[in-house]
This record gives structure tokens, C-alpha cells and sequence, in this order.
């Protein structure tokens, strides 16, 4: 996959919108007004911020489901999407959890959404939603029965997680990318704010022979400079939030500053000088 092609960086900093609760999930207000007004604020704070690229998660749905969601939800994210990419240029994805790659590819497709996260795509992995096995084979079939080219970004080991059968690194990576097909790899650390470790970046980027490796969580402005020495790109949002909280609305002066952190880290590699912007209607 060709990151210039899609984000116009080569280097890409993804920042994430976590949707309010959604209709069906344990504590949905039953105001679906109230979420797309702050995913709106949340979306526009990014790209204003500097952001490459931007996925939307039903993130406060939790406890989530480990495979299909409710329909009410997938048409929550529907709207919710076309109402981002009316505001702003960048790229969108989607994150349907906790491992609905079928409705995330659905919705990416139908609304020309760019790419999906998916965070079991090959192997068994033991989480607080059970056992999920990844379903490579269905979502790859599903993506050519509809005619789309939504690019597939796989978790590696993901968090919140164990592998059941304990495969190493190298071999999960690989797994992922030549016997599923994964676009790009997303390395995490153990839990949501927790970075992976560089050694296991390097191991994976080596791994992916020119995959793309994303750091899937846990990049501050602190470590950003460095996790990027073996990363491509970066998925973040709770360093992004005010006071660095996962609760609280995105802070567009820390993303103004991370994303100058990250790119400085990365600008004698790429180059690349390009400022997304944000797109406003009357």
C-alpha cells in the first residue's frame, strides 16, 4: 500500500474520534444529535490540529460485542461518518468493535470511506469479550463481492488481548500481512495508553518487509520521536485529549503539538512539507 497515495505523508498521524454511546449500547443517552455534534467538534479539532487522517471508533459502547453489532449502531456510524467528511479533507476510517470488519467494511464502502481497522483479522485471541477468531477469509471475499478497494489495517497481538496460541512477533506479523492479507499492521502495547515496546517495532517492521507498521496506541509527545525511528505512521487519541484523559473532548493545541513532534521526528526521512485543511461549509 502506498501511504503517500492515501494520506499524502508517507509518515501519516491518524488521530481517532471515540463516539458517545450509540443507540443500543448499555449507557446511549437516546440523543444521537449529541454525538454527532461532538464527534463534529472532535473531527474538526484534528484536522485544524494537523492530523493526516482520521478514524472514527464507537469506542464508549463498551462492554462491546466481539463480533456483529446491532444495526442501529451501524447506521449511527453511517451518519456520523458523512457528517466528518463533510467537514474536513483528510481521509476516514472506521473501527467497528470490538471485531465487526464486515460492518466497517460495509459502511467504508458505501460512504467512500478510505480504510478500516480491524483488530483480529488472522489467529484466535483471548479478550474480555471472549474468544474471537479472526475472519480473514469472509472480510477479504466481502471486500471483492462489493466492488471496494477500503484499504484493511490489522492489529497485530492486539491489546486487550492474549494470543491463545502464543505465536511470536515475526510470525504474527507475517501471518497477518501474506495468509491475510492485511494492507498495513498495527502494533499496541498491552492496553489503550499503553505504547508497544521499540524492540517489538523494529521486530515488526522487519517482519512486514514494507508493509506499512502503525503504532496502534499508547504515542505521546514524549515517545513519539522515538517509536517513530520504526514505525511509519501512528494511531492516537488519548494523548490528544485534554489533560490526556480518555473521557474528555480532543485538545486541538496538544494535537498541533504532537503532530509537530512526530513530523519533526520523521522530516529528514520524508520530506514531505504538505498541510492537510480543513474544509467548512455554509
Amino acid at each position: 500500500m502506498d501511504l503517500y497515495q492515501l494520506f499524502k505523508t508517507r509518515t501519516p498521524i491518524i488521530g481517532v474520534v471515540h463516539l458517545l454511546p450509540l443507540p443500543t449500547s448499555p449507557r446511549w443517552g437516546g440523543n444521537l444529535k449529541a454525538v454527532i455534534d461532538r464527534a463534529e467538534q472532535e473531527a474538526t479539532a484534528l484536522a485544524s490540529g494537523g492530523v493526516d487522517g482520521i478514524i472514527v471508533e464507537n469506542f464508549f459502547d463498551a462492554p462491546f460485542t466481539k463480533n456483529q453489532v446491532d444495526p442501529a449502531i451501524v447506521s449511527a456510524m453511517t451518519v456520523v461518518v458523512q457528517r466528518i467528511q463533510n467537514l474536513v479533507t483528510q481521509p476516514v476510517g472506521l473501527n467497528v468493535l470490538r471485531n465487526d470488519g464486515r460492518s466497517a467494511i460495509a459502511i467504508a464502502s458505501c460512504v467512500r470511506a478510505q480504510f478500516i481497522r480491524v483488530n483480529v483479522l488472522t489467529g484466535v485471541m483471548a479478550t474480555d469479550q471472549g474468544l474471537i477468531e479472526g475472519e480473514a477469509h469472509e472480510l477479504l471475499r466481502y471486500r471483492r463481492e462489493l466492488g471496494s478497494d477500503v484499504k484493511i489495517f490489522a492489529d497485530v497481538l492486539v491489546k486487550h488481548a492474549r494470543p491463545l496460541s502464543s505465536p511470536n512477533l515475526t510470525v504474527a506479523v507475517q501471518d497477518t500481512i501474506e495468509r491475510g492479507l492485511a494492507d498495513a499492521v498495527i502494533l499496541s502495547g498491552w492496553a489503550t495508553g499503553s505504547p508497544p515496546d521499540l524492540q517489538d517495532l523494529e521486530l515488526a517492521t522487519d517482519a512486514a518487509n514494507g508493509t506499512p507498521v502503525f503504532i496502534g496506541s499508547g504515542a505521546s509527545l514524549d515517545n513519539i520521536a522515538t517509536l517513530m525511528q520504526a514505525a511509519d505512521g501512528a494511531i492516537v487519541s488519548s494523548s490528544l485529549k485534554r489533560q490526556g484523559k480518555i473521557e474528555q473532548p480532543i485538545d486541538p493545541n496538544r494535537v498541533s503539538q504532537f503532530v509537530e513532534a512526530a513530523r519533526q521526528s520523521r522530516s529528514f526521512q520524508e520530506g514531505d512539507k504538505s498541510i492537510p485543511s480543513v474544509k467548512l461549509h455554509s
